[in-house]
């Protein structure tokens, strides 16, 4: 009865173990693994479809475009591009991406979080104010005003934000530890997820009246 118990423990360590390592980007098992939509012209390589190598070419790894500064014209005032595997085949099984945002003066990147990726944020032009939140029941800020060449890192999972305090447009550029390192924005997913959560329910959750609720669903 106790082996038996043994190993129903250790079965039960394992399925954890797996679905933490699962909550991650696979380490690779090959040199490079072009992303392929088409498994017609692909080898199955570290459970995913890949370009046969003899078929990879440096495009596969290569993208241009961030040098042209997104559109800051928008309600918050900044605008992300975003490079991942998507935008680079190559960097599937990889575990990278890379992000530029830009920030009209007084923009702002809302509170949001990567369910995938640690971020690590560098400014490249103007002042920002940069921030994290921990987890409860701490929910400690940790947060510091950044100028160009400052570097601040957002650990994975948690809420973060950037704001520009300058009167001028600020540039940061980004690295994720994920090739698709997933972006949730707090208040879009709150009051505009689709269908809308249950006013009442959330009235109750923030303590705010139900109007202010159905108003903040209507912007969002």
């Amino acid at each position: 009865m106790m082996k038996g118990v043994h190993f129903l423990a250790i079965v039960a360590l394992l399925s954890l173990a797996s679905s933490l390592v699962s909550a991650f980007d696979p380490s690779p098992l090959q040199d490079i693994c072009v992303a392929v939509d088409d498994p017609k012209s692909a080898v199955f390589v570290n459970g995913k479809f890949c370009k046969d190598l003899k078929y990879a070419k440096a495009e596969d790894f290569f993208y241009s475009g961030l040098q042209k500064p997104g559109n800051i014209d928008d309600k918050i005032g900044s605008s992300v591009t975003t490079v991942n595997v998507d935008k680079i085949p190559g960097l599937n099984t990889l575990g990278i991406s890379l992000v530029r945002i830009d920030y009209a003066p007084y923009g702002q990147n809302p509170p949001h979080t990567h369910p995938r990726g640690t971020e690590i944020l560098t400014v490249i032009e103007g002042t920002l104010l940069v921030g994290f939140v921990t987890s409860n029941p701490e929910n400690r800020l940790f947060t510091k005003v950044l100028n160009k060449g400052d570097v601040f890192v957002f650990p994975i999972g948690l809420i973060h934000f950037q704001f520009n305090v300058g009167k001028t447009n600020a540039v940061a550029f980004a690295g994720l530890s994920s090739q698709n390192a997933g972006v949730i924005t707090i208040a879009n997913t709150v009051f505009g997820s689709n269908p809308p959560i249950n006013p009442d329910f959330l009235a109750k959750a923030f303590q705010l009246d139900k109007n202010v609720i159905e108003d903040l669903q209507k912007k969002f």
